[in-house]
């Protein structure tokens, strides 16, 4: 898994390295200098363009981020390149490091510029703010940044694009426009949350000299999946049986409303779950029998049988919400002691029962359930705008609420749990917002439960797959030709 930091939590770790371990401040952006001219020089490792001949821009605030430009335009300068260094932000206070690297410079025969060079360059550099920005960005500085942005040239950010709000990625006013984000130590959380992950362009992270040992017990409190799929799968046993890997109960699908039960039992098996028992209307039974034959089939008047038969129940895709669907939720909340999938009609009938909603967080045992930003806002009685404005804060505070899992569903899905670190899914595409998606996942889930993975750690494993099989979709079909359906045949071929 990869780290998502804050910019609080990436100071803290900085302040570690120098002061807790004893790497000088120095040392570490001469690092984060290097690691950005490798970057650079990469861009024209075909040999297509002589170094000589090579025009380089670099945006240098005040700060230690334009101190890093500093450096970085003296490495440059070492390899034969032109550098010019444009400083557009007030020179009447300087950071230290960047006092430091000025004068080194002025040894090199080379100063920092007051007024914009009108030349042509082939890369023009970011090293204005980086993290440490705090206001929305206007005035001159605005323009310079919206000039930079439309020339014909490779953008290159350091560490941040400026402008864009480190813990949120959201536009301060405007921001660069990064072709290549070149990012120290950890990968911070505005350069992969929307708008900020459009305008990073691809992250390169820099190994500078801050890792895992500069924590002291701080971890980062989110994260995201990088690893190939096969590596988030359960491990399965040689003499594993269908008993063994899992009984999932699936509760779905009311009076003609079978395809919701139909995808997320066949998302379950596709999982590997060893048994899928679906509970639904006695007049579903042709249709579910003749789509996936290897369920088993019973009604919701034989639920307390199949509670006992069953490891794991997944309730709520395409129920209804009528008085019986309410019952049927009722008892399994508070007669049953399985982990617990709640989806769709299920949450609807949820957030209208005050009475419910007690009952499931006094459970003691693992839920999870899956709103989307409609769901949530229901289940938090809060306007739809909100949850819009900040699903991460949402969707802890109903976490909080209901002492569950939270799987907040959206172009990027938070899983959120009490104590716990949040894991943000950052793959998938349009062509996933469709009906039926949401039952795929809530089968894949519920089918990695059933072989033991525990709650939380399935709906994080289980929104990365079936993100992951929806871009294996993507990139044969389109977005636009994407059905839930071909998510649950991906799922076995997705690496």
């Amino acid at each position: 898994m990869e780290y998502l930091v804050t910019a609080e939590e990436m100071k803290k770790y900085d302040e570690n390295a120098i002061e807790r371990i004893g790497i000088p401040d120095l040392v570490l952006m001469e690092r984060a200098a290097l690691c950005t001219c490798d970057v650079i020089l990469n861009c024209f490792e075909t040999g297509e363009m002589p170094l000589a001949k090579l025009n380089i821009l670099i945006l240098a605030g005040t700060g230690n981020n334009g101190a890093d430009g500093l450096a970085l335009g003296r490495l440059l300068c070492d390899r034969g390149v032109s550098v010019d260094i444009f400083c557009p932000t007030d020179m009447s206070k300087v950071s230290p490091a960047w006092q430091k690297q000025s004068e080194i410079l002025k040894k090199y025969g080379m100063s920092v510029v007051r007024k914009m060079p009108d030349k042509e360059y082939n890369i023009i550099v970011d090293a204005i703010f980086g993290i440490g920005l705090n206001r929305d960005i206007d005035g001159q500085l605005a323009e310079i940044i919206e000039k930079v942005n439309f020339r014909d040239a490779k953008r290159i950010a350091m560490d941040l694009p400026t402008g864009i709000h480190a813990d949120t990625g959201r536009i301060m006013g405007c921001a660069f426009r990064a072709d290549i984000t070149v990012t120290y130590g950890f990968v911070k959380r505005g350069l992969v949350l929307r708008p900020g992950l459009e305008y990073a362009g691809k992250v390169v992270k820099a190994d500078i000299g801050i890792s895992e040992k500069c924590f002291f017990d701080s971890f980062p409190q989110m994260y995201y999946y990088n690893e190939s799929a096969p590596e988030v799968l359960p491990l399965r046993t040689a003499d594993g049986h269908k008993g063994t890997f899992g009984k999932v109960l699936l509760i779905a699908g009311s009076v003609n409303m079978a395809g919701a039960a139909i995808l997320a039992a066949k998302a379950a098996y596709r999982i590997g779950a060893g048994m899928v028992k679906i509970l639904s209307s006695k007049k579903n039974r042709v249709i579910i029998q003749e789509s996936i034959p290897e369920a088993l089939f019973g009604t919701p008047d034989q639920l307390e049988d199949a509670l006992l038969w069953a490891d794991i129940v997944i309730i709520g895709p395409g129920i209804g919400t009528r008085s019986e669907a309410k019952m049927c939720l009722k008892k399994v909340i508070t007669k049953s002691s399985l982990p617990l999938v709640l989806d769709a009609d299920a949450l609807n009938l949820l957030a209208k029962d005050e009475q419910l909603q007690r009952l499931l967080s006094n459970r003691q045992e693992t839920t999870v359930i899956t709103p989307h930003i409609a769901e949530l806002s229901r289940l938090m009685n809060i306007p739809v705008s909100e949850v819009q404005d900040d699903l991460y804060h949402c969707a802890m505070a109903l976490a909080g609420k209901l002492h569950v899992t939270v799987v907040a569903k959206c172009s990027q899905t938070y899983i959120c749990e009490e104590n716990h670190p949040t894991c943000l899914n950052i793959y998938g595409n349009s062509g996933m917002g469709t009906a039926g998606s949401g039952d795929v996942l809530a089968g894949v889930i519920g089918g990695l439960m059933g072989q033991g993975v525990e709650g939380y750690h399935a709906a994080a494993q289980g929104v990365f797959l079936h993100a992951k099989a929806g871009d294996a979709v993507r990139d044969c079909r389109g977005e636009h030709f994407l059905m839930a359906g071909d998510i649950v045949e991906k799922l076995g071929q997705i690496r």
